[in-house]
């Protein structure tokens, strides 16, 4: 029998609990030997290095939609305080050193999360998504991932142009999403949004030498003691901009995700792709 946290024995506590981590978390960054970047340009640089979307809204997810309205709320509030940062060489982009000044811009709504494999309302819910399409944006790029953290369960259907596996929960206090620049050039993340999508670009101060795919190969469905799980491993395939020819081929995510919803009897325990 697992032994229960302190928090869970007295539930009062966890408010505490929660700010102590808090604290500390930033406390660390305060005092690590990282240049956390902070800088924002009015303009946007010269190259464009990729541009991806995301639907905001997914009618299928089993929840009220007033939730999904609320994240779209939340996801244009926490985007203010990191569109147009400038990534400069050396720089480390830390999700949390940036989203943590969010409410300087308004309040964060009810939206949908995931607790202990649940999904959940909780102010400030959905940012995610976020967090998700700049992870897929760093994939494209040379920046280095120093921290990125997986979902351990996924509770509603995978959608968009994102391959499954491809994600980066974020949590304050506990979990955060961080890139450093090791390169000579700066980066720069833009946002935008339509009445369906988030858009999310990366743009350099130089042309670049490298352009990067990103592949889901083994795709597969199991059951493991009475829960479903899907494996998957991401490659990431770097290719001369010009030729197309590839020049390396690295394997930079080998997943197991627990799926919460209900998967065709068709696809278990075969490759899909």
């Amino acid at each position: 029998m697992r032994r229960k946290r302190l928090t869970e024995r007295f539930p009062f506590l966890l408010p505490l609990r929660k700010l102590q981590r808090k604290m500390l978390f930033y406390l660390q960054m305060k005092f690590d030997s990282n240049s956390y970047a902070k800088e924002k340009s009015n303009g946007v640089l010269d190259y464009e290095v990729f541009s991806a979307s995301s639907k905001m809204i997914n009618p299928n997810s089993g929840f009220d939609i007033e939730y999904q309205v609320n994240k779209v709320h939340n996801l244009k509030l926490v985007t203010q305080t990191m569109d147009r940062i400038i990534i400069g060489p050396g720089d480390v982009f830390s999700f949390w050193i940036l989203a943590k000044d969010a409410k300087k811009y308004g309040d964060y709504k009810d939206g949908l999360t995931v607790v202990n494999d649940k999904t959940i309302p909780q102010k400030g819910g959905g940012l995610c998504q976020i967090s998700n399409l700049l992870f897929w944006l760093f994939l494209h790029t040379p920046l280095t991932i120093i921290e990125r953290h997986p979902h351990s369960a996924e509770t509603i259907p995978h959608q968009g142009e994102i391959p499954p596996g491809v994600d980066a929960t974020i949590a304050e206090g506990w979990k955060d999403l961080k890139v450093r620049n090791d390169t000579n050039q700066s980066y720069q993340i833009v946002f935008g949004f339509d009445n369906e999508s988030i858009y999310g670009t990366i743009y350099s101060d130089k042309k670049v030498d490298a352009i990067y795919q990103i592949r889901s190969e083994n795709l597969m469905y199991a059951k493991e003691n009475n829960r479903t799980y899907r494996y998957n491993e991401i490659y990431r395939i770097k290719k001369n901009p010009i030729t197309n020819q590839v020049i390396h081929k690295e394997l930079v995510l080998k997943n197991k995700t627990e799926i919460k919803y209900e998967v065709e009897e068709r696809l278990y325990n075969r490759r899909i792709i």
